[in-house]
């Protein structure tokens, strides 16, 4: 296999033929002689070479250093695909456990597009608490499952930026360029309250689900781990209610340059509103004396739109449009009876059931009979 010579090395006789045709190749798009053409790169070589304060031999080598070194990296990475491609499914189990080292940076078209996709993907995601704010966390095996369907492969086929997945293998390595492009991340369950100095927080109602995280600095691959979305989606509405708001603060502030029919509507259209709200607090000072009114002469009392201050929707509110007070129930004067265990309760049952209990009077002239069941008696408050 013939490729870049390296540095020290002369080129073979198939690679001057190469080189020579690829220059005849370049002068002919350009409209050159080969000669023209070499002149014409020697001068850009001696330029470049100025600039970077090298003289033009040291300037060669380091271009020739540059190619040896993306020659040799494009050897391992052929064989690094070929190796894959032979282990099939025991490599992809391998490389669900990978590191994967995070380089900030622009994201990468196509893991938009992968991101763009699987959000609209039913990934059952829960809601977290990262640095206070809420995200979406979802599991790594949902979205590897997700990659690997047939709707993905439909999707695949219409959209060019969506990189095709033949295998497991293929899945991980999509799903790392989320990470790599800081789409989503590797986020693991933490103690809020954990390292700070104060006394355990009382007990708060615990809401089911809401986990406190934090991001991981190893973004590994694997079924069971957690990712949580920093790509939110196109942000065209967001956009489009901060343009309407401040639309309508720069015209709230411009109002006096408003032309003058304009204006005298405005000020009809709130002289109106301010009709209506007039209307409203007179409507609840006349149902109320009409209430007070009828409470005397006609009890319980009528209310002219009885749902006016409910808990309802705003229809609801003035349906009916009058009804009667309900009553409430009296209250029992009585206290009820204290409660007691169920040992008792037994020790009682039996008592009731005992007979009544024969004794004699010291005379001797009559009999009385003693009644031993327990009752609770009523007692009237002072």
């Amino acid at each position: 296999m013939s490729g870049a010579p390296s540095p020290g090395q002369q080129p073979s006789p198939q690679q001057m033929a190469a080189m020579q045709q690829q220059i005849a190749v370049e002068a002919q798009k350009r409209g050159m002689t080969p000669q023209q053409f070499q002149n014409w790169q020697r001068q850009q070589i001696e330029a470049d070479a100025k600039k970077a304060g090298l003289t033009v031999d040291q300037y060669i080598n380091k271009l020739k250093q540059q190619a040896f070194e993306n020659h040799q990296r494009q050897q391992q990475m052929a064989q690094q695909q070929a190796t894959q491609q032979q282990s099939g499914q025991p490599q992809a189990q391998g490389q669900q456990g990978q590191q994967v080292p995070i380089t900030p940076g622009a994201p990468d078209p196509k893991g938009l597009a992968v991101a763009k996709w699987l959000r609209g993907q039913d990934l059952k995601p829960r809601t977290c608490i990262l640095s206070g704010q809420r995200k979406d966390m979802f599991r790594v095996k949902r979205a590897l499952r997700a990659l690997q369907s047939p709707a993905y492969n439909k999707a695949s086929s219409n959209n060019p930026l969506l990189p095709p997945v033949t295998s497991p293998a293929t899945a991980s390595e999509v799903f790392k360029l989320l990470p790599l492009s800081l789409l989503a991340l590797r986020v693991s369950k933490t103690d809020p309250h954990a390292g700070h100095d104060h006394p355990p927080p009382t007990k708060q109602k615990r809401v089911k689900g809401l986990w406190h995280v934090r991001i991981e600095q190893q973004q590994d691959i694997s079924d069971d781990l957690h990712y949580i979305w920093l790509y939110e989606g196109p942000q065209w509405k967001q956009k489009l209610y901060a343009g309407g708001a401040l639309i309508l603060i720069l015209a709230a502030v411009m109002f006096p340059l408003w032309p003058m029919t304009l204006r005298i509507g405005v000020w009809y259209l709130s002289m109106g509103l301010l009709g209506l709200i007039g209307l409203f607090f007179a409507m609840a000072i006349f149902r109320l004396i009409l209430f007070c009114a009828t409470v005397f002469t006609v009890p319980p009392g009528l209310w002219l739109y009885p749902n006016l201050f409910e808990d309802v929707g705003f229809f609801d509110s003035f349906r009916p449009v009058w009804g009667w007070q309900e009553e409430k129930k009296k209250k029992k004067s009585s206290k009820k009876a204290p409660k007691v265990s169920k040992g008792v309760q037994g020790k009682n049952t039996n008592a009731t059931q005992a007979k009544p209990v024969s004794t004699a009077d010291p005379s001797g002239s009559t009999v009385r009979q003693r009644d031993l069941t327990p009752r609770v008696e009523e007692v009237e408050d002072d």
